[in-house]
């Protein structure tokens, strides 16, 4: 009996899951990328093969719908689903799908913490691609024999990821380097998981409204972002060269030097550092090393990234940071964030007025950097202002050195979205960020505070005289704003008093209210006129019946007649309106 009742969900299922394949089929493919010469090989899937466009054809599409469908049915999404098996089906389902569970484990508002703390969990090595294949992969890539750049290449890897793998070479010149090599067809697996995201959910967005489900949409487009971030290598052969540059005068941190001339959209080399990972503090105990003071360095310097430089390493998880002879490297800098000094600014008023449960400035601050979708005149201020009250009331009665940072701004991207105001995707890439230390240091490091650590570093970055000196700035500022709105008002009065004089004022008014009241006072209006139209029929009806007016039909006249007639009808309908209204019933 079990099984038949499963067999028709399997039916039903199947064929919800046709009727979308055959909507996202008629769909063009419009994304476009570099030509990849590491993809034209006879042994990869026809999926992976070259093309100017990623392969988001039909029967592609088909073919990884029905792998996504297989992996459902064998982790039964829809029987009970646990946090574990949410994660394990992740993992089976490839590199787009562990990025957005990624995304995922830091967004408690749409899934339920339990299944956030157990997508963190989400690992990043996978089984290695063949060494033969990452050759052959290499020589398409330059179009040259190997040896020509590469005097040894390891066969073992030293990492392998769902996007690429990493082996140790040696440069025909003798530098010891490492060499990160894409793996031939991720790039078109990811882009075609990401076209049919995004069919499923802008379908099933006309069907399901619930705030969470439309943020998904969002969520999408994020993964599309970071997918283009982080399968050009380029961009992190840059990134890796603007980090060191901004570390160059910097005690104790750094990274690995890339050498751009042999890198390309699917491959980097750069300096090979042979270090210890921080996720094994053993190891790092063994040799010596002081783990608080690792730890509060890792935190100085990420304080100094984001809120100095503003250019600051995305994902700070254990598998990116190493230690080699003293020295802290940061290392896979395929994402990284940008952040103004004006949002920088914004980031640390942000954190001051939450300590000093400054409610008003918070909200300042939060919109000094807001974008409303759509009319700014839309968002309900005092919602707005009632939900940060709670926030305030969370986070103002702890000292600032005991204040979560990243759970504070996990919170504000909460409250942001919920109020309809998008935040600048770089201050959510620094929550997550922040999520991502924090956990490593609770994990490898509880020891090291890093709240009071990035709160030091703001108060000092300021002395006491500086930010007296600011806010006396901003007195005189402010002042200077007043006195010249008052003479411009005592201006304005002027003129109207004149305007009055002479009976040339006129006044707008506009009535403010919900949407709601509006309908109702209008409702009454009408009510009101139906009532005079009814009172005037029945009046014009008996000034005709008592002049006898021609033609008459019973001793009344017609015209008359009919008058009463309608003043009854509209009588009886505006009584039943009446009625209906006092009963609480809808039209």
């Amino acid at each position: 009996m079990a099984s038949s009742v499963n067999e028709t969900h399997t039916h039903d299922v199947d064929a919800d899951v046709a009727a979308v394949m055959e909507e996202m089929e008629a769909q063009a493919c419009d994304g476009k990328r570099h030509s990849r010469a590491a993809d034209v090989f006879p042994q990869e899937p026809e999926v992976m093969a070259p093309a100017e466009e990623y392969q988001l054809s039909a029967a592609g599409r088909r073919q990884r719908i029905a792998e996504i469908i297989r992996l459902v049915r064998k982790y039964q999404v829809w029987n009970n689903l646990t946090p574990v098996r949410l994660r394990c089906l992740i993992e089976e389902l490839g590199p787009m799908f562990v990025k957005m569970g990624q995304i995922l484990a830091n967004r408690s508002e749409i899934l339920p913490q339990p299944f956030c703390d157990e997508l963190r969990r989400l690992r990043s090595d996978v089984d290695p691609v063949p060494y033969q294949v990452v050759l052959e992969c290499l020589e398409a890539e330059y179009g040259q024999e190997l040896g020509t750049i590469f005097d040894a290449i390891d066969p073992n890897p030293l990492g392998s990821a769902s996007l690429a793998q990493v082996h140790r070479a040696r440069l025909a010149t003798g530098e010891d380097v490492a060499v990160k090599v894409q793996r031939p067809g991720a790039q078109q697996v990811m882009a075609q998981d990401i076209d049919i995201m995004r069919s499923i959910v802008r379908h099933a967005s006309k069907f399901v409204k619930t705030d969470q489900f439309v943020d998904l949409k969002g969520v999408v487009e994020e993964l599309w972002q970071s997918f283009r971030e982080e399968t050009n290598f380029l961009m992190e052969a840059r990134n890796l060269d603007d980090f060191y540059a901004y570390h160059k005068n910097t005690r104790g941190i750094s990274c690995p030097r890339s050498y751009l001339k042999f890198c390309t959209e699917h491959v980097v080399v750069m300096d090979y550092i042979d270090g210890i990972s921080i996720g094994d503090p053993d190891c790092l105990c063994a040799e010596g090393y002081d783990l608080e003071k690792i730890g509060g360095q890792i935190v100085e310097d990420y304080s100094t990234q984001v809120l100095d430089d503003g250019f600051f390493h995305a994902d700070p998880h254990a598998g990116n940071i190493i230690l080699k002879d003293g020295v802290i490297y940061f290392i896979d800098l395929g994402m990284v964030g940008r952040m103004s000094s004006h949002d920088r600014g914004i980031v640390k008023d942000m954190i001051f007025a939450v300590a000093e449960g400054d409610v008003p400035k918070l909200k300042d601050s939060l919109m000094r950097f807001a974008v409303t979708r759509g009319d700014s005149a839309s968002l309900d201020h005092t919602a707005f202002l009632s939900d940060l009250d709670f926030i305030v009331a969370d986070f103002a009665s702890l000292d600032l050195k005991d204040l979560d940072i990243g759970e504070f701004l996990t919170s504000l991207v909460s409250l942001a979205r919920k109020n309809n105001v998008e935040l600048p995707s770089v201050v959510t890439m620094f929550a997550r960020g922040m999520v991502t230390l924090e956990g490593l240091l609770t994990e490898y490091m509880p020891n090291v505070n890093m709240v009071q650590i990035i709160s030091a570093h703001i108060k000092n970055e300021k002395s006491s005289y500086r930010r007296m000196q600011e806010t006396a700035q901003d007195l005189a500022h402010d002042a200077y704003r007043a006195a010249k709105g008052q003479l411009e008002a005592a201006e304005y009065l002027g003129l109207a008093s004149r305007m009055l004089t002479r009976g040339q004022l006129k006044v707008n008014t506009q009535v403010l209210g919900s949407e709601a009241v509006l309908r109702h006072l209008g409702s009454i209006v009408d009510r009101m006129s139906m009532a005079i139209v009814i009172a005037g029929l029945f009046i014009g009806s008996s000034v005709v019946y008592f002049a006898k007016i021609e033609p008459v039909v019973f001793g009344i006249p017609v015209i008359g007649f009919i008058g009463y007639l309608s003043a009854l009808i509209l009588a009886l309908g505006l009584g039943r309106e009446i009625w209906r209204n006092s009963h609480g019933k809808k039209r």
